[in-house]
């Protein structure tokens, strides 16, 4: 049984946009931005199929997929969040 392609998001806060920013090295041109994860996870379940088409990426492992035919794709999504606390000394 193949496994499924896996695909590597990183997310980090903005603090002064006030947005989550998402990007890729897997997806040519990704960068997207929202203000929640959940936000976040809805848009990229739109970009990433549409960033592939667009830039015609294979997926390692789907070269012999039947053209027209469907693969999952699975989607590693990493936040990194830095908060500055102000602690007594």
């Amino acid at each position: 049984m193949v496994k499924n392609p896996i695909i590597i998001v990183h997310a980090e806060w903005d603090p002064e946009a006030g947005v989550y920013v998402a990007t890729s090295d897997d997806v040519p041109g990704l960068v997207a931005e929202a203000a929640t994860p959940s936000a976040l996870q809805e848009k990229l379940n739109v970009l990433i199929p549409e960033l592939l088409e667009l830039n015609g990426v294979l997926i390692a492992g789907t070269q012999n997929a039947a053209a027209g035919s469907h693969v999952d794709i699975s989607v590693v999504l990493r936040y990194e969040q830095v908060t500055t606390l102000r602690v007594l000394a």
